[in-house]
């Protein structure tokens, strides 16, 4: 049996980190999230102030701060408690010309540009 994955005994373990350190730098981090629609209507948000579908399967989302430092993290999902989405795939990058927002492409499993609804996070943004 492998012992990769085994616990380690207790008086193997590291002693505790810091933890009030830690916490004050996570009391400072910033999350913004928005979940869109697959026509694109910003179904719900936080710090959001919009989202447009720009043409098929490309959207742009645009928050309340910069984004520009900030960590992208997305995935196809419906807006809604019920139903299941198509299986797709998603990418994130900057919105070229508008430091606010992100730039989403939405495209079925086959690779071809497809509406597809989606939940997107912003981790880590500046302040303004």
């Amino acid at each position: 049996m492998s012992e990769l994955n085994l616990p380690r005994a207790a008086d193997e373990e590291t002693p505790a980190a810091n933890v009030a350190a830690a916490s004050r730098e996570d009391d400072d981090a910033r999350v913004m999230y928005a979940v869109v629609d697959a026509n694109g209507t910003l179904a719900r948000g936080r710090r959001a102030v919009s989202a447009a579908r720009l043409g098929t399967g490309t959207y742009e989302v645009v928050f309340r701060r910069d984004v520009r430092r900030s960590a992208y993290v997305a995935t196809i999902g419906l807006s809604g408690a019920a139903g299941a989405s198509l299986p797709g795939e998603i990418t994130v990058v900057g919105r070229a010309g508008n430091d606010r927002g992100v730039f989403v492409t939405t495209h079925s499993s086959g690779g071809a540009a497809a509406d597809l609804g989606f939940h997107l996070a912003v981790l880590g943004a500046d302040d303004d």
